[in-house]
């Protein structure tokens, strides 16, 4: 059987294999929102002592687990022990989860990137109402890159309960989606081999590409300069604010958090992807490249946020004194000029103490300017992605160059961790004897994408971005702490830590080293279980969850209760998942008592 298996092309392909799944759009649009709020630089002390105690050590053992036992999740663990079998078995659940929702994203990506030929770009500017005497009501109160994104892309009602219909726009592109997924993952390593050379390099390429338009860009020092000192002007208090960081628990916890999703720990992705591998490759090695490359992309993918973050705030901070200006000189009767940022607000106080009733008749109209609170506007996930860029965009030098390079990188960052996502699920179903054998990997594999491509339509309602949202949150946390939590206590205490030493040392000739051991034994399982209990008491904490529903009558995002039936839904995500670990534990339990009662000799 281990020589049918299929293998890598060479080590690299699989190292390329896993940057392109781990590298994904969490480091483009959650780090940088961390950064921001968690002091900038130093929010860097706590991600990089992270990524040593805990993205590195668990890296590793995914990897060498895989490696070792030469099948996919639940095949691997089932080897390890019978019962915990229900461990691989909650990864395919939390992989098929994702999968579900994360290629609607790549739908989105697709439908942008369409639109993206268009001269000028439709986010740029808000359409005509009905009567063709004003712009619409709604992107008035918003704006031309939020009225796109709510209204033209996702059509949003304005609240959960009112699912609406599928929309037929989005939903061809959920099918060019999944389309492209199954032509990529159709020939198993063969053909995804090739395809993550691409969906591996090509991000780098278009950062690179925006690193040198962004710095270019007017106003990109002050997003850079906002995100390495983000509070305060003085040495003294920048200093007082990044040690009240670094004091603050938050941020380790979010830091360990990033660390941990980003590698894309606990989905069983990796141990299929090491799977394939010659079991003499040193896993060691190339963990210790895939971490160091994922956490630099997400410092890198930072730098190229912020000057472009710094570059959308500078731009509306100066468009906003330009229209007050304007107002007040029109009003006043002032000289041309002769308002400037600097006498601004010593010119208003002067105008209101001296023609009080002429201000006031204009000063519902006049906006109160400030680049920092440009600046303090945090965002993260699809508001970063199709807002936040889009906006900025739209006020760049051939726009149409500039949103078709970012909509194709976002389309390779989503594409790689697709086929991370898919490899999770196939490598466990073609390893079945009993699958396989009846259907071809080809058909497997198809099944899989009609599958999650019918029940992703969901996305695509009306009301579908929420459901997102709701899966984005819910369907992969808890969960994967708790299976990342038993797979290092499977290996260090059921297997054995010295067996599991014996075996990686007789697979590549390494012994390995203390420092490894002692994290899996120890520091990793404690860390996993402080965010375990984090996340389980913030839940507890909050009380009723809560969610952003989209007010057209105000053109903004309102704070709304989930209904009863999506707290049950979410409930039910992660206890199906999770549930799935002490039930197959307890059926193998049965099933073994009930044979042994089968061989009882009869007296």
């Amino acid at each position: 059987m281990e020589k049918a298996r299929p293998l890598w092309a060479n080590p690299l392909q699989f190292v390329f294999a896993c940057v392109s799944y781990s590298v994904g759009l969490g480091n483009v649009w959650r780090f940088p929102y961390l950064c921001q709020m968690y002091g900038g630089g130093s929010f860097l002390v706590p991600y990089i002592i992270m990524l040593i105690v805990e993205g590195m050590p668990l890296l590793y053992l995914e990897l060498a687990v895989g490696q070792r036992m030469r099948q996919g999740s639940i095949g691997a663990w089932r080897t390890i022990s019978p019962y915990l079998s229900g461990v691989g078995v909650a990864s395919v659940v939390v992989s098929f989860f994702l999968s579900m929702y994360y290629n609607v994203v790549n739908a989105w990506a697709f439908w942008y990137l369409f639109h993206s030929f268009q001269d000028p770009l439709p986010w740029s500017v808000c359409p005509l109402n009905g009567n063709h005497t004003g712009y619409d009501e709604e992107c008035e109160k918003a704006s031309s890159t939020q009225y796109f994104w709510y209204r033209k892309t996702l059509n949003i009602s304005p609240s959960l309960q009112e699912n609406g219909g599928v929309q037929w726009e989005p939903a061809l592109c959920l099918l060019l989606a999944w389309l492209v997924v199954y032509l990529c993952i159709l020939r198993g390593t063969e053909s995804t081999g090739k395809v993550v050379y691409f969906t591996a390099s090509l991000p780098y390429c278009v950062l690179i590409i925006y690193l040198v338009r962004g710095l270019t860009l007017h106003g990109a020092t002050n997003g850079l300069m906002y995100m390495f000192t983000p509070k305060g002007s003085s040495a003294l208090s920048l200093l007082a604010f990044q040690i009240e960081q670094l004091a603050n628990p938050k941020a380790w916890i979010n830091a360990a958090t990033q660390i941990f999703f980003s590698l894309g720990l606990g989905f069983g992705s990796l141990i299929a992807f090491a799977s394939y591998n010659e079991p003499s490759n040193n896993c060691q090695k190339h963990a210790i490249i895939v971490s160091l490359i994922n956490s630099f992309t997400s410092i890198f993918a930072s730098i190229v946020t912020f000057s472009i973050y710094g570059f959308k705030a500078t731009f509306n901070y100066e468009s906003c004194l330009k229209k007050v200006s304007l107002l007040l000189t029109n009003t006043f009767e002032l000289e041309d000029g002769f308002l400037t940022a600097s006498n601004l607000e010593q010119v208003k106080d002067y105008l209101a103490s001296a023609y009080p009733s002429k201000y006031s008749e204009i000063f519902p109209h006049i906006k109160n300017c400030s680049l920092e609170s440009e600046l303090d506007t945090a965002v993260q996930g699809t508001g970063l992605a199709f807002i936040v860029y889009t906006e900025a965009i739209k006020n760049m030098e051939v726009s149409q160059l500039w949103s078709v390079l970012y909509f194709f990188m976002l389309l390779m960052l989503g594409l790689g961790s697709m086929l991370g996502n898919t490899a999770a699920i196939l490598t466990p179903l073609t390893d079945s004897k009993i699958i396989s054998s009846h259907l071809p990997k080809e058909a497997i594999s198809g099944l899989v994408c009609l599958v999650n491509c019918a029940i992703g339509m969901v996305f695509t309602m009306e009301a579908g971005n929420y459901w997102f949202d709701i899966f984005n949150d819910y369907a992969a946390t808890l969960s994967l702490l708790l299976i990342v939590l038993v797979e290092t206590i499977a290996v260090c205490y059921v297997y054995g830590l010295r067996r599991f030493e014996s075996d990686l040392k007789a697979m590549t000739g390494r012994a390995v080293s203390w420092y490894w051991k002692v994290m899996w034994a120890g520091v990793s399982p404690l860390l996993i279980v402080s965010l375990f209990v984090f996340y389980l008491s913030d839940y507890i904490l909050t009380g009723t969850l809560k969610y952003q529903a989209w007010d057209a009558s105000q053109g903004q995002l309102v704070t709304k209760d989930y209904p009863a039936y999506a707290l049950a839904v979410i409930g039910l995500l992660v206890a199906s998942s999770t549930m799935c670990i002490p039930l197959v534990a307890l059926g193998t339990f049965v099933r073994r008592r009930l044979k042994r009662g089968d061989a009882a000799p009869v007296a």
